[in-house]
């Protein structure tokens, strides 16, 4: 029995990302945001497609979904440049802003591995109940997707640390903003 649920707040929906997330140049990232068919800590499941309606709005309008810290609407930290539904789920890629000292700091803690999360912002449109009884999401409305310390869906990692150039171009990075920050506390 399918039942069309609206709900009048903003939901989050937390979900790690898998190895594909990655931090490039210091500021580029991707992963996903969202998987499908896939049952999270909160009892719900994301249909595929729940996300079509949604981005083909923020589209036809010219928006973007935003990019946050820890679901902090007075905290953007940088620009999702493309965010699209896939077989597997939401996808997202974009750039932490440099200029923004947040963006900074989850540069700087993607690349310690303190930072592993991506999260939705959401309102539910439409959802029912599965023969399991957990929560289909059919169809959100998509608000924001934040870098966040804790997921609601455990089972994808992200991979940002390692010996690659990108990896080594972050600990550059880091290093070069720790000295900036001692020099500044100094004058």
């Amino acid at each position: 029995m399918e039942t069309d649920q609206l709900n009048t707040g903003l939901e989050h929906k937390f979900c790690q990302t898998d190895t594909s997330i990655s931090v490039t140049d210091g500021v580029l990232i991707q992963g996903y945001a969202s998987y499908f068919d896939q049952c999270d800590k909160g009892g719900d499941v994301v249909e595929r497609g729940a996300y079509g309606a949604s981005l083909a709005r923020i589209k036809k309008s010219g928006g973007r979904v935003k990019m946050l810290w820890q679901h902090d609407p007075t905290q953007p930290i940088g620009i999702w440049d493309e965010v699209f539904e896939d077989e597997k789920g939401l996808f997202v890629k974009g750039r932490l802003l440099s200029d923004v000292a947040k963006g900074r700091e989850a540069a700087a803690l993607i690349e310690a591995g303190a930072i592993d999360g991506l999260s939705i912002g959401y309102r539910t449109q439409k959802a029912h109940k599965n023969e399991k009884g957990q929560r289909v999401l059919a169809e959100l409305e998509l608000w924001e997707v934040s870098l966040v310390t804790f997921p609601m869906l455990p089972q994808a990692r992200v991979d940002a640390k390692g010996d690659s150039p990108e990896a080594q171009m972050m600990r550059d990075l880091v290093g070069v903003i720790n000295d900036a920050r001692a020099m500044l506390a100094n004058s």
